[in-house]
């Protein structure tokens, strides 16, 4: 006569006692950003339907809006100015952490620090520290004589971008040429290959899910980056961002204004949609 043993069933209890603390833990920050980030956006998507006079237009403001050719300026400029600091930041960022991981000297890693504490200080600091410098009354004009317009311009907001935003892609970059190893360069330059290209076809490929990835999030940054343009002085250079404030604050326009933000908005959600799917693709790739 055989007996059955039957395994003995875990307590539920001691589970379903952490379950309300831990639910209430978490209803509690949801709550906070419903409140501060979810009421804004309600309240900013609502603006859009009404006038200038606060009252329900319902889909006027955004045809007006739309139709404006000032709009459709804003937008291309906005992506311009961005899509060029970006390019500028991968480019500057990649060969100063090139510079740094593969071609040692004194003072590399003071350097490293003095990049990352850029990334720490205000982004209209730059731009007033080149206007100081290439104003049209800066150090440079007062020297040359002549009267600067370089810091008005959009060449001026896209080199202040760049000095900014160029750690964004220096520090990725370098972690990821920190972990290349160092034999690949051994056994391509013993087969005969230059510096150049060991640097194009060895090493480059190798980052390049963090040159996109560091790509990326400084498009999204200085598509929405108002506090350079405004702090360069360029009258003339009039991105969404700026149109934004000019509108509301300036011209006491919120319904426009709203449009605009919720424009701005669907803008920045696409790039991010966009930078979440490029990381999912390397991610996969490298099976991570």
């Amino acid at each position: 006569m055989t007996a059955t043993v039957t395994a003995p069933q875990r307590p539920t209890t001691s589970r379903r006692r952490t379950v309300g603390p831990g639910l209430a833990l978490l209803i509690g920050p949801l709550v906070v950003l419903g409140v501060g980030l979810g009421y804004p956006l309600a309240w900013v998507i609502a603006k859009s339907f009404t006038d200038r006079n606060d009252r329900f237009a319902g889909l006027s403001t955004w045809s007006t809006t739309l139709s404006d050719p000032a709009v459709h300026k804003a937008v291309w400029r906005t992506v311009e100015i961005a899509g060029l600091a970006t390019a500028g930041c991968l480019v500057t960022g990649t060969f100063i952490a090139f510079v740094l991981a593969f071609v040692p000297f004194p003072g590399a890693g003071a350097i490293v620090r003095i990049i990352e504490a850029v990334v720490s200080l205000p982004s209209f600091l730059l731009p007033l520290a080149l206007g100081v410098l290439f104003g049209p009354v800066g150090v440079i004009s007062s020297i040359t004589g002549d009267n600067l317009t370089l810091m008005s311009s959009v060449t001026g907001v896209v080199l202040a971008e760049i000095a900014f935003y160029t750690p964004f892609v220096v520090r990725p970059v370098l972690a990821a040429f920190s972990q290349f190893p160092g034999v690949h360069i051994d056994v391509a330059s013993s087969l005969g290959a230059g510096p150049l290209r060991i640097a194009t076809r060895v090493i480059l490929p190798r980052v390049r899910p963090s040159l996109a990835a560091a790509g990326s999030l400084t498009f999204l940054l200085t598509l929405n980056e108002f506090g350079i343009v405004l702090f360069t002085g360029a009258k003339d250079v009039m991105t969404l961002p700026m149109m934004i404030y000019t509108k509301s604050i300036v011209g006491s326009d919120f319904a426009t204004a709203a449009v605009i933000a919720v424009l701005q908005l669907a803008l920045s959600v696409t790039v991010y949609l966009g930078y979440r799917l490029i990381l999912r693709r390397f991610d996969a790739r490298t099976g991570v």
